[in-house]
């Protein structure tokens, strides 16, 4: 049984959302806010936060700030299911396009599903309010004092699959970008 390029980039989609919620779950349930767990020495750690607005803890505006990211958030997810269903009906982007941007969609879902359904569901915020876990902290530079100098922001699995999604793409992809533009 084949299975179309479709429904293979659902299934990869899916999966990794899963893996990122599966991920946030276990530390949101295993680990207290701020305590940190060393894997490999200093240089990796996981480290429980929640980050309340954008990347990298930054912050947008208030209560109407994080509504406004949300929804904003919830209109780009929209219209990248979008433009990935469309590039696959057309037959021109390569597979590897595709892959690329449900990286970056699946990515993009899984910290939606932190802002709009984990406050409900740990009882702290109303819909569209929640704060999305972060884990992964790779303090790679330290000085003297111990203070990091190189690479500080935790950040999780949906964090991740979005940034590889965008290198894979600007590295390997960029000329598909490039044709569509001078068209």
């Amino acid at each position: 049984m084949k299975v179309s390029r479709g429904t293979g980039l659902l299934v990869l989609g899916v999966l990794l959302v899963v893996v990122d919620q599966v991920i946030k779950y276990l530390v949101k349930t295993n680990m207290g806010l701020g305590e940190q767990i060393p894997v490999i020495g200093n240089w990796f750690r996981l480290c429980f936060v929640e980050n309340e607005g954008m990347a990298f803890g930054m912050k947008f505006g208030g209560s109407v700030g994080k509504f406004l990211l949300s929804l904003f958030r919830i209109v780009l997810f929209g219209a990248l299911c979008w433009w990935i269903a469309s590039l696959d009906r057309s037959k021109k982007a390569p597979t590897g396009v595709l892959v690329g941007l449900t990286l970056i969609t699946a990515g993009a879902l899984g910290n939606i599903i932190d802002c709009l359904f984990y406050g409900l569901f740990w009882d702290y915020a109303p819909f569209m309010f929640g704060k999305v876990v972060d884990m992964f902290y790779f303090p790679l530079i330290h000085n003297s004092a111990g203070e990091v100098l190189f690479f500080s922001p935790v950040f999780n699995f949906a964090d991740s699959c979005v940034t590889v999604g965008a290198f894979y793409l600007l590295i390997f992809h960029w000329k598909f970008f490039v044709k569509e533009e001078s068209k």
